[in-house]
C-alpha cells in the first residue's frame, strides 16, 4: 500500500494497493489492448485503460518491474499487502496495521 501525496491524488483514494510483476512477464490480453501511457512524474509512466480511462499500471523508467493496481486485477489471490509506505501522509482516520514500507532503511540502533 502507498499513501504518498502523488498516489492519493492520482487514485482519488486514501491509498493504492500495488502488485509488482516483471515487465517481461506481463502480457496484455484484454479487449482494450495495451494501456494508454502518460508521464505523471519525471521518471514515471502510468498506464490507463484506453476504453474507460481506469488507472491500471505504473512503471518507473529504471525498473524491470511493472506495478499493477491491485484492485484492477480479476484474480486478487495472493495480493494481500505486506507493508504501507508513506503512512505518515495517510489520512488521519485510516488505521494502519500493516508493516512499514518493506524497502525503507532500518532505523539506526540506539
Amino acid at each position: 500500500m502507498c499513501s504518498c501525496r502523488h498516489e492519493t491524488r492520482i487514485s482519488g483514494g486514501p491509498g493504492v494497493l500495488w502488485v509488482g510483476f516483471r515487465k517481461d512477464g506481463l502480457t496484455w490480453v484484454g479487449s482494450g489492448g495495451e494501456p494508454t501511457w502518460y508521464a505523471t512524474w519525471p521518471t514515471l509512466r502510468r498506464g490507463f485503460c484506453p476504453r474507460c480511462g481506469t488507472h491500471l499500471v505504473s512503471i518507473a523508467d529504471d525498473s524491470n518491474m511493472i506495478m499493477v493496481t491491485g484492485f484492477s486485477l480479476d484474480d486478487r489471490g495472493g495480493t494481500d499487502p505486506v507493508g504501507h509506505s508513506f503512512r505518515d501522509e495517510a489520512v488521519p482516520w485510516m488505521t494502519i496495521t500493516l508493516a512499514s514500507d518493506p524497502l525503507a532503511p532500518e532505523p539506526a540502533a540506539p
